[in-house]
């Protein structure tokens, strides 16, 4: 049977954003690329409400649930994740380490590994709170893309890439409540013996960029590499990062397979 891989996207994007991946990794692999809750063709988490604390457990219990018509009982794959599909992805390995073969994280934002006191913490912290405190949807929105990408990014978007955008915010805002409310921290992470590739974009946050240096620092078999990128590199620069996982699939597949 063909090694398979499981491949979770971005906040606001969905499992499509993996196409062009899919088409390289060809007939290798079965790729099972999953939308994770509130994007794609799945559905908003249903208990959200005043009350409801969203967290990465329950996105994980859902990207389980999605692939287990896929992947055999108890079969290992490997885990590719891309900003919050990322910090899934290493929730997810943390739960099930001896299934995950390799893991491949491009800039997971897991903010909840940042040092309290960094820079880098505070500029991430003060972005989701004036998500929160924003008028509007829209504005909220602008704010969450202008970060990820540049200044004027939104606004310079076609008006139906905007309202769709807007109308995920939502959901981007239980995001960022899953992600800075995780307990795990680095010393967590030590578990993960599997091969990692981290990667960063060197024109992409502080946040990001320091995470993925302290990712490549504290996974005990990591590779880390800075792309010609930035944050979202594996959709707007698939030519620059696809090889490089596929490459790395590669090898880690050749690894796996020693005695």
């Amino acid at each position: 049977m063909k090694p398979a891989v499981v491949l979770l996207h971005s906040s606001m994007s969905s499992k499509s954003q993996w196409s062009a991946l899919k088409a390289q990794l060809g007939d290798a692999y079965r790729c099972i690329a999953v939308d994770l809750q509130g994007y794609g063709a799945s559905p908003f988490p249903a208990d959200a409400g005043d009350a409801y604390v969203h967290t990465l457990a329950h996105e994980v219990d859902a990207v389980i649930a999605a692939t287990a018509a896929e992947l055999e009982p108890g079969e290992a794959f490997h885990l590719v994740g891309h900003s919050f599909g990322g910090a899934c992805a290493l929730h997810m390995a943390r739960r099930m380490p001896q299934r995950v073969l390799s893991l491949t994280l491009f800039e997971p934002v897991a903010f909840h590994l940042l040092p309290a006191a960094h820079p880098a913490k505070a500029e991430i912290v003060g972005v989701v709170e004036r998500i929160h405190a924003s008028a509007s949807d829209r504005d909220a929105t602008r704010i969450f893309i202008d970060y990820w990408n540049r200044a004027g990014a939104f606004d310079a978007a076609p008006d139906s890439a905007q309202a769709k955008m807007v109308a995920q915010i939502a959901k981007v805002r239980l995001d960022f409540q899953a992600l800075l409310g995780e307990p795990a921290t680095l010393d967590d992470l030590s578990m993960l013996t599997m091969p990692s590739l981290v990667m960063a974009g060197e024109h992409s946050p502080a946040s990001t960029r320091l995470l993925v240096a302290q990712l490549g620092a504290s996974l005990p078999n990591a590779t880390a590499l800075q792309t010609r990128t930035a944050h979202m590199g594996p959709i707007t620069h698939a030519d620059v990062v696809n090889p490089l996982i596929a490459n790395f699939l590669s090898g880690a597949e050749v690894a796996a397979e020693q005695p």
